[in-house]
């Protein structure tokens, strides 16, 4: 199908399901078990129920690949970062967030592996569950560095390569749990392009080697409910046409990106975002169309994929939900026109 529509990963969290108020746009790096609002031993059937939920609202808005929502998560990157061996998360570190503030963060005492598989459950869980092709999200190996204290590496490279060596582990995992797509996040290589312009690529790729199928990388300013002001460009996106990923996710909506960028990918499928989270409006389908337009112009329709900007998590649900018709209807607009 030409100009397939996804999403980038997560859904917002139901209310019962966690603390939406103590959430606000925090993005939390260690573990944050006071946002969950039921009792640890319910809690794993607790998430099931929500991510039938998000699985089904992605179904009846006639998504084409859908995910499950990121409903057992804290946060795009703690989840999976946290389970692995040489992190302490009894005693955590700090760091140097986007904005210039201390982060906390996770403590590398010791050497990376992955030793149990992570999200696998997750996977099999969405394909019990629907008939959709499905994709998974996991944090990329260069974001999970600049989100850590390295105590034990004391070489940022080094400790890239480690966290990428238990990524390619996991999505190997993963592809034979049944998925489709599986997306590494990435919106580090954006806020430290002169870090990642040594290491980035090359961590990504040690994370896909070997990995079957569509790969996505994606890339960001940061979730809109965090990062107001955007800038209209990336100082990091020509080089990911280096990656061994066969997709490139960008944001573009909100910040109005100038897409005569996408030229730089070659011959990467593009990921388009085209719903602004900046706002809670629903665009309308005319609105969405214009934007797969203007994509349409620098990729051809067989290498374009349309989805929101970034993850959804903090949007209120029926807004959510409703951006995301307007995307499918927006995307079947389009599609009429260049049948």
């Amino acid at each position: 199908m030409l100009i397939e529509t996804t999403v980038v990963g997560s859904y917002p969290q139901p209310r019962w399901l966690i603390h939406r108020d103590r959430l606000g746009s925090k993005v939390p790096r260690v573990r944050a078990p006071e946002l969950w609002k039921v009792e640890e031993k319910d809690l794993e059937e607790a998430q099931d129920d929500a991510t039938l939920i998000a699985i089904r609202d992605m179904e009846r808005a006639g998504l084409d690949i859908i995910t499950d929502g990121e409903m057992r998560r804290e946060s795009y990157s703690n989840r999976f970062a946290t389970a692995l061996e040489g992190v302490d998360i009894q005693n955590p570190g700090t760091t140097i967030n986007r904005s210039g503030g201390q982060s906390v963060v996770p403590r590398i005492v010791g050497s990376i592996t992955r030793k149990n598989p992570i999200e696998v459950r997750d996977v099999e869980f969405l394909r019990r569950n629907t008939a959709k092709k499905i994709k998974i999200t996991l944090p990329g190996p260069f974001t999970m560095t600049q989100q850590a204290q390295d105590d034990y590496y004391r070489d940022e490279e080094a400790l890239a390569m480690a966290f990428a060596d238990a990524v390619n582990a996991e999505m190997r995992d993963l592809k034979a749990a049944g998925a489709d797509v599986i997306q590494l996040d990435e919106p580090w290589l954006q806020a430290r392009a002169d870090r990642a312009a040594r290491y980035g690529v090359k961590a990504i790729n040690r994370a896909l080697q070997g990995i079957e199928g569509t790969t996505v990388v994606h890339l960001c300013f940061g979730y809109a409910a965090a990062v107001k002001d955007k800038p209209s460009g990336y100082s990091f996106l020509p080089q990911l046409a280096d990656t061994t990923a066969s997709q490139i996710s960008i944001e573009a909506a909100q910040p109005r990106l100038d897409l005569g960028v996408l030229k730089e990918l070659r011959k990467k499928t593009v990921m388009l975002g085209v719903i602004d989270l900046g706002t809670t409006q629903v665009e309308t389908p005319q609105t969405v169309a214009e934007r797969i337009r203007a994509g349409l112009k620098h990729v051809p329709a067989e290498r374009l994929v349309v989805a929101p900007d970034c993850g959804m998590k903090y949007l209120p649900r029926e807004a959510a939900f409703g951006k995301l018709q307007s995307l499918v209807a927006g995307a079947r607009i389009v599609r009429r026109e260049i049948a």
